[in-house]
């Protein structure tokens, strides 16, 4: 009777092929065991069976930075195709169903969407696919449209106008700004005029180097309020909230989180009185899992929990929703 062969110790497995992918994308091995959701140990004994496998560094550092060797950048394509066809193959021939389903789905949001939309999706999913588990990926964005081509991300949630190739759209929502500040604030009466506004502390909460939209209310801020009167930077709403929550410091929030905090964490909402460009919020997902049932049925599930009416009359220009 014929047997299938045992696998030799040298032989490489897809986990190693998307190692391999995702060290191509980042340069970094820090920010790859993050996307991987590795451990740099592991992820180090994985470069060192690949660098075996292949008779080749593939990477050496230059500065913070892992850069490829030829060697690397010539397997590049040809890796990326070999996990192409294998996720066609799963999404032609996988079934879906909710209700029994084990699959992990993997969000990548700001934390002010992680904070505003898992509560109520986890609260859902709970009732219509219990075995269903989600995972929240925040970092850098620089190569997004890399994790949502190779599967290690399938939605992406927020504003990312950079976002163009291969990469599909839907509109959910259109998100303004609010000013958040402790409700015994001292001169809470006076924060709506413009003058006074500025003259306070401010906490603001940076996205450079994530690629998300957020980045032109960013610098309006920074143009409207005097350098020295910007206090602190963070890189998370949650914490400027908290700062604000804990001191006199203004936070400038998307409205639609300020609102959600108001009352947890006994904040007041002014509406600031600056020009602050406003921002679609969107789900994005890759060409290929177009018409994959669990992808489908994810994106299904978030539009009908947070699409508004006004997204829901019609996407902006480019945009593309489902069908």
């Amino acid at each position: 009777m014929d047997t299938i062969p045992q696998r030799h110790e040298d032989e490489l497995s897809l986990n190693h092929l998307l190692v391999l992918d995702v060290l191509l994308s980042e340069r970094s091995l820090t920010k790859a065991a993050r996307v991987l959701n590795l451990t740099q140990p592991a992820l180090s004994k994985t470069l060192a069976r690949l660098r075996h496998y292949f008779g080749d560094p593939l990477f050496v550092r230059v500065g913070l930075r892992m850069e490829p060797t030829p060697k690397a950048l010539e397997l590049g394509e040809p890796v990326r195709a070999i996990l192409r066809s294998v996720r066609a193959l799963r999404s032609d021939h996988v079934s879906f169903d909710p209700r029994t389903s084990q699959r992990s789905f993997s969000f990548f949001l700001l934390d002010a969407g992680a904070s505003q939309m898992l509560p109520r999706l986890l609260s859902q999913l709970a009732e219509e696919a219990p075995g269903i588990l989600v995972q929240a990926v925040n970092a850098d964005a620089t190569h997004l449209d890399v994790w949502l081509e190779n599967g290690l991300v399938d939605l992406a949630i927020g504003s990312f106008p950079t976002l163009t190739q291969s990469i599909r759209r839907q509109l959910l929502w259109h998100e303004t700004y609010g000013a958040v500040v402790r409700r015994d604030h001292p001169r809470l009466a006076q924060l709506g005029e413009a003058d006074a506004f500025v003259a306070e502390k401010h906490v603001l909460v940076s996205a450079v180097g994530t690629g998300h939209e957020h980045l032109s209310a960013e610098r309006a801020i920074e143009a409207a309020v005097p350098q020295t009167n910007i206090v602190c930077r963070v890189p998370s709403f949650a914490t400027a909230a908290l700062i604000a929550r804990h001191s006199d410091a203004v936070a400038i929030l998307p409205l639609t989180l300020a609102r959600a905090l108001c009352q947890d964490l006994g904040l007041a909402v002014v509406t600031p009185p600056l020009a602050l460009p406003g921002m679609d919020i969107a789900q994005h997902w890759h060409d290929r899992v177009h018409r994959e049932p669990g992808n489908q049925w994810i994106r299904a599930l978030v539009h009908r929990l947070f699409a508004r009416h006004e997204a829901m009359a019609g996407a902006v220009a480019g945009a593309d929703t489902e069908g």
